[in-house]
């Protein structure tokens, strides 16, 4: 699964995706991408350009967290920050990260690369992995089944227990159609984190 930590879209797939791993074998690869590399040359609103501009911070702090301390920190990383964000309802990217490096037993320095382009390599190169697999009309979450990804889900709320079994089990179903490519409806609701 590929997540922005300040989508909340992204963070309700997450949970999703926890609720699978207890009802079905599935391993979860958790990667970045970002919003703000995604919208990169797109004419945005005012407001959303503002939070394109500090959304850089949460993601690249996952970002050299895995350089330097392995993808084992990643998702206990974002589920600190993700708990900061979107339950919590903290847009204090700055607080937020510092929170959840405190959290997570992680070095209070990695927040420094929010601010820096250190490792903008690293993450456009994680971005552009989901991208190619997906394509680039889509954003955040992707998730891949092997070699077919998709954009989403886009579920509110996450599914629990079986039920996120079942979800899982269509996604199996339609990564393994040929030529499936969408399915797709208005949103009703916005995400419900609890």
């Amino acid at each position: 699964m590929w997540f922005d930590p300040i989508c909340p879209w992204a963070w309700m797939t997450s949970r999703w995706l926890m609720q699978v791993q207890q009802v079905r074998d599935v391993a979860v690869d958790w990667q970045v991408m970002s919003l703000s590399v995604l919208n990169e040359g797109r004419e945005l609103s005012p407001k959303y350009a503002a939070l394109m501009d500090r959304a850089w911070r949460p993601v690249r702090v996952i970002t050299a967290a895995r350089r330097d301390h392995g993808d084992e920190v990643v998702k206990p990383l974002y589920d600190a920050m993700g708990e900061r964000i979107h339950p919590q309802g903290c847009k204090d990217f700055e607080q937020v990260v510092a929170g959840a490096l405190a959290e997570t037993g992680l070095p209070a320095g990695l927040a420094a690369y929010g601010e820096s382009d250190e490792v903008d390599e690293l993450l456009r190169a994680s971005h552009q992995r989901a991208i190619d697999l997906v394509g680039d009309e889509v954003g955040t979450p992707v998730i891949a089944v092997g070699e077919v990804a998709f954009f989403g889900p886009v579920v509110s709320p996450a599914p629990e227990g079986e039920a996120a079994g079942r979800l899982w089990d269509g996604a199996v179903l339609v990564a393994g159609t040929p030529g499936f490519f969408e399915l797709k409806r208005s949103r009703t609701v916005g995400p419900i984190f609890s």
